[in-house]
């Protein structure tokens, strides 16, 4: 029997059209603190978020963004920082060099734990009545955006989420089959043609659905942004950040 969290995670969907009514405190410092609560490896709490409420200063993001509307339009957006200049004030403190910042493990922890983040603070955020959508785009122009917050040396914004009270309710976009996302003792395969072909089909519906004729199938899309590095600014900014990924 699905219960009222069950229920949430079950019927996620991206909000993109928002309303003018704001957040209130009250409500945003319940979904950071759910954020706060979110496990990390080794307890070390290298991620920190950025709660931007400023008009303007969402404007600027929308356009880093690539020109993403919603993020200006919704009253909050958080931006999930990966935050070894924390941990390395901790390590500093007891006089120990910190080195898993050069470390792909050390970038890897970093994204697993900030997306635990990420999706502590959109449940939360959900389960008050609003509406959010992740953003990845954010890492389209990093150096502006770590000039733009203010972010230290081994840090690195990875990725963000506008919350607000939605002013539609979007149609929930169709999933592959769940045999291609559950691997039961062992991993069983990738998904076969027949089962591409019918999930084309589906997301095709969808994109007919909500008005977007020209939306890609799984597929198509999926090997179109796949045959490039399509945020290539994420490796030279986080290198210059601290992050070197050569351990």
């Amino acid at each position: 029997m699905n219960n009222a969290t069950l229920e949430t995670l079950l019927e996620h969907r991206s909000y993109r059209d928002y309303t003018e009514q704001a957040v209130s405190d009250e409500d945003l410092a319940t979904i950071v603190s759910c954020a706060h609560r979110a496990p990390s490896s080794v307890n070390g709490q290298h991620v920190s978020v950025v709660v931007i409420r400023e008009q303007a200063t969402r404007t600027a993001i929308a356009e880093l963004a690539g020109g993403q509307s919603w993020i200006a339009k919704a009253p909050v957006f958080l931006c999930v920082v990966i935050d070894f200049a924390k941990t390395d004030a901790a390590a500093r403190h007891v006089g120990i060099t910190q080195v898993l910042h050069e470390s792909l493990e050390g970038f890897a922890v970093g994204c697993v734990d900030a997306g635990i983040v990420l999706a502590s603070a959109m449940t939360a955020a959900r389960s008050l009545g609003l509406g959010t959508v992740a953003i990845g785009g954010i890492r389209a122009n990093p150096a502006k955006l770590i000039e733009l917050l203010g972010l230290p040396h081994l840090s690195f914004p990875i990725v963000g989420c506008s919350i607000g009270y939605f002013a539609s309710e979007p149609l929930q976009k169709p999933r592959l089959p769940i045999q291609t996302f559950r691997h039961d003792e062992a991993w069983h395969g990738v998904p076969d043609a027949a089962t591409i072909d019918a999930y084309d089909a589906d997301l095709k519906r969808y994109w007919q659905e909500i008005g977007r004729p020209d939306g890609l199938t799984w597929s198509q899309g999926t090997a179109t942004r796949y045959a490039r590095v399509y945020h290539p600014e994420t490796k030279p900014v986080a290198a210059r950040q601290g992050f070197l990924v050569d351990k």
